[in-house]
């Protein structure tokens, strides 16, 4: 009984973290490109990248807690290697995104409007 509720409570919870982690992304993107054609027209500087880079790091951290709550639902072993690879590659690209960050960035918080 409590593993159909969990089952239950699962299939509803992963799909909301996914697109949780595709409306960042979209947001992100969009306040970006904002952000970049603002830039070309006052010629002010702003860190767009930088502001990209936090909003896909963002949403790299809900699609990681989408494949954690995966793990509940495994069942063989071929479900569970191929997790860890997609939990590998996805912490890959977060620890890419936020060394990127570091070094484009540095310490120095630039203002953009």
């Amino acid at each position: 009984m409590l593993e159909h509720i969990v089952e239950f409570v699962l299939e509803i919870l992963i799909p909301l973290c996914e697109l949780m982690g595709i409306a960042v992304v979209a947001v992100s993107v969009l306040g970006a490109f904002w952000k970049y054609m603002c830039s070309l027209f006052t010629k002010s500087s702003c860190d767009v990248k930088f502001h990209l880079a936090k909003g896909l790091a963002l949403s790299l951290e809900f699609k990681m807690a989408a494949e954690i709550l995966k793990t509940v639902l495994i069942r063989d072993l071929h479900e569970l290697l191929v997790l860890g690879v997609v939990i590998a590659l996805r912490a890959l690209l977060s620890l890419l995104i936020h060394f990127e960050m570091k070094h484009s960035h540095g310490d120095s918080e630039e203002k953009c409007g």
